[in-house]
């Protein structure tokens, strides 16, 4: 009587893992961040519908000791962006809130992750 239950039981929660759809693929909206261009002119970026769960490097800013890094990030994602310090999500963090979260020219960033 237990092993049927049992048997059921994992058979229906097999069933469920196959339709339950998969993660998102992406944060929907706009991630948008200030950068120094190589003539040292200030430009902005926009990441459109960024991959979540990977981390992305930001082309301006990514080359440390070459590139400043970027700041004055906005989060206009449905998505929690977390920012980095150096490239590769590494170093320090900072958590921006889905929608509106944003940060002054004081948070350096030069990659993020959206969870």
């Amino acid at each position: 009587m237990r092993l049927r239950h049992t048997l059921a039981a994992a058979a229906g929660a097999a069933l469920l893992l196959l339709t339950v759809p998969g993660a998102a693929h992406a944060a929907e909206g706009d991630f948008r961040y200030t950068f120094i261009d190589s003539a040292g002119k200030e430009g902005q970026a926009t990441l459109h519908n960024p991959a979540s769960g990977e981390c992305i490097m930001l082309p301006e800013a990514a080359v440390e000791y070459t590139q400043p890094p970027a700041h004055s990030p906005k989060n206009r994602t449905d998505g929690f962006a977390i920012v980095f310090t150096n490239a590769d999500c590494t170093g320090d963090q900072f958590t921006l809130r889905p929608y509106t979260g944003g940060a002054s020219e004081r948070l350096k960033l030069r990659s993020v992750l959206f969870v």
